[in-house]
């Protein structure tokens, strides 16, 4: 995730805010929710939306030492041995 702008964090939170009345939103990043302070630099906005997402979030959290790469590269070379 890039640093947002003042503007796109505030767009950010409309969005949530709008989205969680009545519609759900799918939202991935590899930066953990408590990490969000190093791209969102605005402390109220980052506030609120933490908020929209903590409490009204289902989290799955996927938890591996390879990358998605790495098995890709791994699954293309078993292919290519068994060949």
């Amino acid at each position: 995730m890039r640093k947002l702008s003042s503007t796109e964090a505030q767009d950010l939170k409309e969005l949530l805010e709008i989205r969680s009345i009545n519609k759900s939103t799918f939202f991935t990043t590899q930066l953990p929710l408590n990490h969000w302070n190093e791209v969102i630099e605005d402390v109220v906005i980052l506030e609120a939306i933490v908020d929209l997402v903590q409490h009204s979030a289902i989290k799955i959290e996927m938890k591996s030492e390879k990358t998605y790469r790495e098995i890709k590269a791994k699954k293309i070379d078993e292919k290519a041995i068994s060949h």
